[in-house]
């Protein structure tokens, strides 16, 4: 919970931060480069789940990893907040990165390891730690924006430190309760053998890992790589979209897949395509809508003299899950029942629609903007709750279908591809926000209906060919 309140909270300031003024505190960036910068941010997050899963599974457990991840995002947040220099500053948010991509998978573990029967208690634990990383997305982006408001722009960062150290005392002390799960790596068998991999090895190549991205960050740092955030962001989308069609290319060529496997990989990469155009829309949220809210929104509430923080808005998405979760959980199983559940297909289908009718709202809010007039806060909220809407129709559905259809032997490296679509998806936000010019403001109405262009039309292109794709699932339900 401390982690989501500390991660969302700080997001929810980011690139309000990047493009504030230096007289205010900020980095006094222009939108382009702040939107990227936000979307490598979003996108690394995710990818550094990766290294950060085999790090527990291989040489430390999952406990130590979760505790080593929050003291980094500890570390991460205060460098923010004391930094004097842009460079500084984009060291804290790596660090930051290094921890989330410690704690973020390793903490998901332990939970699945504290009940490895399975069944329906999983599934209800799984429910508490989900009502426990929502309130805490929803009380961050509440709590230092307002920091924020009162002490100054870096003060928001600091409380980030702060209640993410509480975050770790308190895991630290109540460990004892999780038993063993999580508290040992596993055993590793090298390839075709029953020789067990030595764990010096395996420390051997996390160092090399290290040392190269040390001399990464020393390169860019006395300027012997030039950091340019946009070409790195479009570089990164071009890496990352080739990372996912090789693995494909490798599954479907080289894997020894049966046809029922095969045919059930073409959902997945249907699945794929979607899950990276979703984000690349619902990720606007901490872009292109929170600089909408910073500036085009009427935030002042008269009778209280009191003008609303804008990251308060990023709370929105957070507080509509707690809300609105169940009552999806609930229409699906009813659904079920009477044999009308929507195949995952067709839910993604539904949640790209759904997405695409919120930029269809904000279309018509940036309408009133471009003839000279703040909108009431009613849009942005309206946005949210119809993204919301879409999320839980596309994001829990995307991971359960990702473990059903990948063979056993494939599911670790399929949730890996899940996370990359996602990493995709941020950073392709980043860059579409980038799009967005505050000294053209009629040309925003335009950009936002192409929004709904391509997800309303693939989301509709998706639900037609629902059926010969469900076809593909075979028995998977």
């Amino acid at each position: 919970m401390w982690e989501r309140f500390t991660f969302y909270g700080m997001r929810a300031v980011l690139i309000l931060f990047l493009v504030a003024s230096v007289a205010t505190g900020g980095l006094g960036l222009d939108d382009r480069t702040a939107a990227a910068i936000y979307g490598l941010y979003n996108a690394a997050v995710y990818l550094a789940a990766l290294p950060g899963g085999w790090v527990a599974d291989r040489l430390i457990g999952a406990q130590r990893a979760v505790m080593i991840g929050g003291l980094f995002i500890t570390a991460g947040n205060l460098l923010l907040a004391i930094s004097t220099s842009p460079k500084g500053f984009y060291i804290g948010l790596l660090v930051i990165i290094l921890g989330v991509g410690l704690l973020k998978p390793n903490v998901s573990a332990i939970v699945a390891g504290l009940y490895p029967e399975g069944g329906a208690r999983l599934d209800s634990a799984f429910t508490i730690f989900y009502i426990g990383i929502n309130i805490g997305g929803a009380l961050g982006p509440l709590v230092i924006p307002l920091a924020q408001k009162i002490f100054g722009l870096r003060a928001g960062f600091g409380a980030g430190a702060l209640f993410m150290i509480v975050g770790v005392v308190q895991f630290y002390f109540t460990r004892r309760y999780l038993g063993e799960a999580g508290v040992r790596a596993t055993t590793v068998h090298a390839v075709g053998s029953d020789n067990i991999v030595p764990r010096s090895k395996e420390w051997l190549r996390l160092w090399i890992g290290v040392a190269a991205l040390a001399l990464v960050v020393l390169a860019v740092s006395v300027g012997w790589i030039p950091m340019d955030a946009l070409r790195l962001g479009q570089g990164a989308a071009y890496v990352i979209a080739g990372m996912g069609i090789l693995y494909f290319a490798y599954y479907f060529l080289f894997a020894d897949l049966t046809a029922e496997e095969r045919r059930q990989g073409v959902v997945l990469v249907v699945l794929f395509v979607g899950c990276a155009l979703f984000f690349s829309g619902f990720e606007q949220a901490g872009s292109s809508l929170n600089l909408f809210a910073e500036r085009y929104t009427n935030r002042m509430i008269g009778w209280l003299n009191f003008e609303i923080p804008t990251g308060w808005f990023q709370s929105l998405n957070s507080i509509f899950i707690v809300l609105c979760a169940p009552f999806f959980a609930w229409a699906w199983i009813a659904l079920a029942r009477r044999k009308l559940n929507p195949s995952a297909p067709a839910k993604f289908a539904l949640g790209l629609m759904l997405m695409g009718s919120g930029f269809l709202v904000m279309a018509a809010a940036a309408e009133i903007v471009a003839h000279g007039s703040k909108v009431l806060p009613y849009w942005l909220l309206m946005t949210y709750l119809l993204h919301t809407f879409g999320e839980l129709c596309l994001s829990p559905v995307g991971l359960s279908y990702y473990t059903k259809l990948a063979p056993k032997r494939f599911v670790g490296q399929m949730m890996g591809m899940w996370f990359l679509a996602t990493s995709l998806g941020n950073l392709v936000a980043g860059l579409i926000a980038g799009e967005f010019d505050a000294n053209n403001i009629p040309a925003m109405p335009g950009q936002y209906m192409h929004i709904v262009y391509i997800t309303v039309g693939v989301g509709a292109i998706l639900l037609v060919i629902s059926r010969p794709v469900k076809k593909l699932m075979g028995n998977v339900e």
